[in-house]
């Protein structure tokens, strides 16, 4: 017996990292997953984005788990691309109960000095792209009349400010009153709506040369080891990064029945780095 068992997850960026690690975690509970990331080309991002393989890689290992996935290309700048997603899912599996809005991209500049396509791209995906989300999935979570549970990926970037982000800490703060506005407006159908706000998390968005340049300005070729010397300045706790495992089981805990009665909350998961 598992905690979701019979119930169906919708997940965004689900290719590799949070994405993969959460839809992995809640189809070894029981959940079936509808899951999208894309292809698509973001020339502000300057690392590699997923791949077809990256996804068809989620795919294999639910499966290999005994979960049952339903997995498209879907960019969340396309809402008809992602109505249709989660309409082939539903109509496979027969209902939606989850619906994880994990999707974003990283592209860290100075505020007075980055492009505009920059700024867009940002406020595009990890903000916008949040919203037709929502609007092309909870709506069968509403048809459905059984509840569930929403949980959009923020950052601690929202509550504590850092160089080079504003963009970023812009469209993760703008999450946070989307998820409250939301969790008003679906409380009557015992939806729950709340945001994650992890500290660095170890993915391919922050394990590149970008970032590590942000950390470690002082450096003409930061490596790994540099950026996470300088992160662990930034956690109360030891650690330099999370692993995705770690904000999968805060996921877990919200759409279980364990947290029947959470909503409207800011979940951080920060090793102590807003002390």
């Amino acid at each position: 017996m598992g905690k979701l068992d019979g119930k169906v997850a919708f997940i965004t960026g689900a290719a590799r990292g949070q994405g993969r690690s959460h839809a992995l975690r809640l189809a070894r509970e029981g959940a079936a997953i509808i899951a999208t990331d894309t292809t698509a080309k973001v020339e502000s991002v300057p690392y590699p984005l997923a791949t077809a393989e990256d996804l068809a890689e989620t795919v294999r290992l639910v499966e290999d788990a005994g979960g049952r996935i339903v997995a498209r290309d879907a960019d969340v700048r396309d809402s008809h691309a992602l109505a249709a997603a989660v309409k082939e899912g539903v109509d496979l599996f027969g209902r939606l109960d989850i619906v994880l809005a994990n999707a974003g991209i990283s592209s860290p500049a100075p505020t007075l000095l980055m492009s505009d396509d920059t700024w867009q791209d940002m406020i595009d995906i990890n903000l916008t792209g949040v919203w037709k989300t929502l609007k092309a999935s909870v709506r069968h979570i509403v048809a459905g009349g059984r509840g569930g549970s929403v949980v959009i990926t923020s950052s601690v970037a929202a509550i504590h400010a850092h160089e080079n982000t504003a963009h970023y800490s812009a469209a993760k703060a703008g999450l946070v009153m989307l998820m409250k506005v939301l969790a008003k407006e679906l409380a009557s159908h015992s939806i729950r709506v709340n945001t994650v706000h992890p500290t660095a998390v170890a993915t391919d968005m922050i394990l590149n040369e970008a970032t590590f340049r942000v950390f470690r300005p002082d450096l003409d070729a930061p490596t790994r080891a540099d950026f996470e010397e300088a992160a662990r300045t930034l956690n109360r706790l030891p650690i330099g990064a999370l692993e995705p495992e770690d904000v999968s089981d805060l996921v877990l805990f919200l759409v279980s029945d364990e947290a029947k009665y959470i909503t409207g909350t800011t979940q951080v998961l920060d090793a102590g780095g807003v002390l």
